[in-house]
């Protein structure tokens, strides 16, 4: 069996199927707008970046370019020997298996940290957000990409994937801990209609994601995100 480090929140598409991920993770954002908001609200020139949830690393090589040090820190040992090969000759990267409510880093240790999809839901990640408090040094900044269901072809069918989700009060939530939000509309664009429907069913129940296939002409898909960030 896998090794998964104590406190981590399953995440069942990366987890279950990360190859079908890394197909995913290709088709988002091809226009790079997260990375151009994240780099007008905390450049990472020259820092010590924490990609935290990093999954297979496939965001890691992005950062390197740039920042002078980064470490990803990745909750199941299998994605985090994924992400040791990817960036395998990279001096500047370095990966860790720990979960985001007890980070294997000292304090005060890192400029930028980027979350996308991964434990920082809203309520109930109070423990990690303690943890990016200690880790994160004065003049750096956390920033967290989260899904914004209320808007969006993506966010209709967040919404009737996840009926119990509430925007709102994930809004409340951030806000009251002194987030700010950058609202962004990025895009899946996926090779052909096999890469969509693949993502569309690690992403949902069968049934739902037949129903979306059905519902939806193309390969691209409008996708609403928020970033979510706080200086320190």
């Amino acid at each position: 069996m896998v090794d998964i480090a104590p406190g981590a929140v399953p995440s069942p598409n990366i987890w279950n199927s990360p190859r079908v991920y890394e197909i995913e993770n290709r088709a988002v954002d091809p226009d790079g707008a997260i990375e151009s908001a994240m780099r007008a609200i905390r450049p990472w020139d020259g820092a010590t970046v924490l990609d935290l949830g990093c999954g297979t690393g496939f965001h890691l090589p992005m950062f390197a370019r740039d920042a002078a040090k980064v470490i990803g820190v990745e909750p199941h040992a299998g994605l985090a020997a994924a992400a040791r090969r990817r960036v395998a000759g990279v001096p500047n990267v370095t990966v860790r298996v720990g979960a985001a409510q007890a980070l294997p880093l000292p304090d005060a240790s890192i400029d930028v940290v980027h979350v996308r999809w991964a434990y920082f839901f809203g309520p109930g990640c109070e423990p990690g957000l303690a943890e990016l408090d200690r880790v994160v040094r004065r003049g750096g900044a956390i920033l967290i990409i989260d899904n914004d269901a209320t808007r969006s072809t993506f966010g209709g069918w967040f919404r009737r994937g996840l009926p119990s989700y509430d925007p709102r009060a994930v809004e409340r939530f951030w806000t009251r801990r002194g987030f700010a939000r950058e609202a962004l509309t990025i895009r899946w664009s996926f090779g052909d209609r096999a890469d969509l429907a693949a993502v569309l069913r690690i992403e949902f129940p069968e049934e739902l994601a037949a129903e979306f296939l059905r519902e939806h002409e193309g390969c691209e898909v409008d996708y609403a995100v928020n970033v979510w960030w706080r200086r320190v």
